[in-house]
């Protein structure tokens, strides 16, 4: 580019800019199709995209911009919290809690002094450089956790804690990593703790508060058109962000907090705001790690192999599995579930983010602990993750293969002061040979409609429901909440489901 004026930017220019993006997104989507298959993360697919076109690749695309990058990839961060907050059942997430909070806090304080300490001696590191490095890695990744995890039939309590502790850890780590990337020495640790005690509980009041007044607003105001509450549910989920973050508390802990509140809180048209949220999800995934794998300069990898192996090993035979055991034990964790959580300790795009900030603070060997971090998230992640299966099945660690929970969206009738809920019965639901009169739904509610093969019609009492119908119950506002409840009890229990186990999520006999 030449001194003096910047070349304007033109409808030619855009032209090019969206046939590039069109093109890595439709190969991202590919590449996600052939992780799947091979168990490879698909967060190192769209780094190899992002170092395939870029200085060293065949696009040749010259990026070095890191302030710009660690912007974006906090706005990334916010979509892929709020899309796995969204998507976190509360009722596996509530038993996880405490010892989720104890691996967000207690487990990155052991997991970053081993850490720098190996950074320190077997690298030879300075101590501010290898605290930066022990800090950076010392955090889960979420969208590394949420899709990989996902996709293997855990136990809800390990699936529960490591997504909780993916959500909940990026504050401390945020915290500490600007603390040490700061001019001057830094802080006492008990003023640490503090500030970082503060922020969570700042963030955590906002995130619940603004989770709980927007899920309140949307059940009891009808939107004209059903397109608009996903939009609405993702702007909640973001203004809970900018709120903490400006309240000076974590804004990441209060997004993914005030989305698993909308995530359960049974919005209507509950599918559609999933699959938009999802679909947000990937696109900020997708974007995130391509231009991370822009911001690496492969030719300048090579003398940080070694030093990165040597800081992984120690992160990943030591420190997590040592913070997981001191952070678990109190909890009566069985040792199994203890090695598999040791081993998921996934790392993705985060610590690649927070290795930004001593470049963007222009600390002394800023660019190595990138290239340090880089090779570290993509050697580990490569490891860890298509492994992932093969050590549960060894544990003999597998999630419960009961019945799977029904499709219930909801449509308000503002007229009518009720509710259209649309259910879909899975192949694997116990509702199966149930007849529409032992769904025994309270009054007030009613199927009115069954689609099956194609085809609908009123049925009687003694309609015997089939796999694959879509049902259309109408129900007054006073007891959607427990027809809804009504459904999945019988969807999980079959006709043995009685009103105890109304909450759909275990039937009592």
């Amino acid at each position: 580019m030449s001194e003096g004026r910047e070349r304007p930017l033109t409808v030619h220019h855009l032209n090019q800019l969206l046939l590039v993006c069109s093109v890595v997104l439709l190969v991202a989507v590919v590449a996600v199709r052939i992780s799947s298959r091979s168990g490879l993360p698909s967060l190192l697919v769209y780094l190899g995209i992002g170092v395939a076109i870029g200085q060293d690749g065949i696009g040749d695309v010259h990026f070095d911009n890191a302030e710009l990058t660690q912007v974006i990839g906090y706005a990334a961060l916010v979509v892929i919290l709020a899309e796995g907050g969204l998507g976190t059942k509360w009722s596996e997430a509530k038993p996880a809690l405490p010892a989720a909070t104890a691996l967000a806090l207690a487990g990155v304080a052991v997991s970053v002094g081993v850490t720098a300490s190996a950074a320190h001696f077997l690298v030879g590191l300075e101590w501010r450089q290898a605290l930066i490095i022990g800090a950076v890695v010392s955090s889960t990744d979420a969208a590394a956790v949420f899709s990989v995890l996902r996709r293997i039939p855990l136990p809800s309590r390990v699936t529960g804690t490591l997504e909780a502790e993916s959500g909940f850890n990026d504050a401390p780590v945020v915290i500490l990593v600007v603390a040490f990337s700061a001019a001057g020495p830094v802080e006492h640790w008990y003023v640490l703790i503090g500030e970082i005690a503060l922020e969570l509980a700042i963030g955590a009041a906002i995130g619940l508060a603004v989770g709980w007044l927007g899920a309140w607003g949307l059940r009891h105001v009808a939107l004209p058109a059903s397109g608009l509450y996903p939009i609405a549910v993702m702007a909640i989920a973001v203004a809970a962000y900018a709120v903490g973050a400006t309240a000076h508390g974590s804004g990441f802990l209060a997004v993914y907090l005030a989305s698993m509140v909308l995530g359960n809180a049974r919005l209507p048209h509950w599918p559609a705001t999933r699959g938009f949220a999802e679909g947000l999800g990937w696109i900020a995934q997708i974007g995130m790690f391509v231009l991370l794998g822009l911001l690496v300069t492969p030719h300048e990898l090579g003398d940080d192999i070694v030093p990165a192996l040597l800081i992984g090993l120690a992160l990943t035979l030591v420190a997590r599995p040592l913070s997981v055991v001191v952070c678990l034990v109190p909890f009566r964790v069985p040792w199994q579930e203890q090695t598999l959580m040791s081993w998921a300790g996934l790392r993705g795009a985060v610590p690649i983010i927070l290795a930004t900030i001593p470049m963007v603070q222009g600390v002394d060997g800023s660019e190595r602990i990138f290239n340090i971090v880089f090779v570290l998230v993509v050697v580990y992640t490569l490891v860890q993750g298509p492994t992932l299966p093969w050590l549960a099945r060894t544990l003999r660690l597998g999630g419960d293969s009961g019945a799977a929970d029904l499709g219930i969206e909801s449509a308000p009738l503002e007229r009518l002061r009720g509710h259209l809920l649309s259910v879909a019965i899975p192949g694997e639901s116990r509702m199966h040979g149930v007849e529409v009169g032992e769904l025994r739904l309270p009054g007030g509610a009613a199927v009115t409609l069954v689609v099956r093969d194609g085809k609908s019609f009123v049925p009687l009492p003694s309609t015997v429901l089939r796999r694959g119908d879509e049902l259309l119950v109408v129900a007054t506002d006073p007891v959607r909440d427990a027809a809804e409840r009504r459904l999945r009890a019988v969807g999980r229990g079959g006709k043995l489901a009685d009103w105890l186990g109304a909450d759909g999520s275990r039937a009592h006999h």
